[in-house]
């Protein structure tokens, strides 16, 4: 479903601030599998996200999502393919607008305009039902502004926005990083939950090292610019923070772990 082969990206090249963020990724992911990314600051996690996205787009290398070039495409146009949480939980919804507008318009997303006006009856019900999967009670208030709403039921509500049409892959960078522990649980719930009953295809960042073994069944770890560890199945169930920070010493061949990564 997603296929990144031997993508380089380097920042201010030829200057004093050149920065190589990307050294020769390969990364293939069948339907369905759900990865978490770890590593410390400037490991490369988020610019290569960027890149699948579009938002960056690569020196070398290529990018397909099921057997699509994408590469050259830019981030629009890569859009109907992709699906994408933010870190912020501002980032992914309209504050102004009435929670069923919200997922009107993700429901809309790529498809030709008309001049039919609102939300029929069937697309309301439609939305409580989808809303109702989150258990946060959102399906009694989707005449509220989305501005109202906390922290937590903003992404979530951003989540189900971003998978309402099924894209090939779903990119969820750091988004539970921005909440307190108990939401961030919450809200990584409802991820699996979504994602296990669409089987899609995920990656997700993470900064924690429980929630990298916790979820998915495949994690990466990346270190100054490449997939320094990648395991899978009953060897990734069966691990501990502790062996994922051996692991992690012995790819990289440092003891420095990152703080950020230790605290979580």
């Amino acid at each position: 479903m997603l296929e990144i082969k031997g993508i380089y990206k380097t920042f201010n090249a030829g200057t004093v601030n050149e920065k190589i963020a990307l050294k020769g990724v390969d990364l293939h992911l069948k339907e369905g599998e759900f990865v978490t990314v770890i590593g410390g600051n400037g490991a490369g996690k988020s610019t290569m996200l960027n890149a699948i996205a579009g938002a960056y787009e690569v020196d070398d290398g290529s990018i397909l999502i099921d057997g699509v070039n994408v590469t050259h495409l830019p981030e629009y146009k890569r859009a109907k393919y992709i699906g994408r949480v933010f870190q912020d939980p501002m980032m992914g919804t309209a504050a102004t607008m009435q929670i069923e507008e919200n997922l009107a318009l993700a429901a809309r997303r790529g498809k030709l305009r008309t001049l039919r006006s609102g939300i029929t009856s069937t697309e309301r019900e439609n939305y409580r039902e989808k809303l109702r999967i989150l258990g946060l009670g959102l399906e009694d208030r989707m005449t509220s502004k989305v501005g109202l709403l906390s922290g937590g039921q903003r992404q979530a509500l951003t989540l189900l926005m971003a998978t309402l049409q099924q894209p090939k892959v779903l990119l969820l960078d750091e988004h539970t990083a921005a909440l307190d522990p108990k939401t961030a649980a919450k809200v990584l719930e409802v991820t699996e939950k979504i994602v296990t009953a669409n089987n899609l295809t995920t990656l997700m960042i993470t900064h924690n090292m429980r929630d990298a073994i916790a979820y998915g069944n495949r994690l990466i770890m990346m270190y100054d610019g490449k997939i320094v560890v990648d395991i899978s199945g009953e060897e990734k169930r069966k691990l501990t923070v502790e062996q994922l920070l051996d692991l992690f010493s012995k790819a990289s061949g440092s003891d420095e772990a990152n703080d950020k990564m230790l605290l979580s």
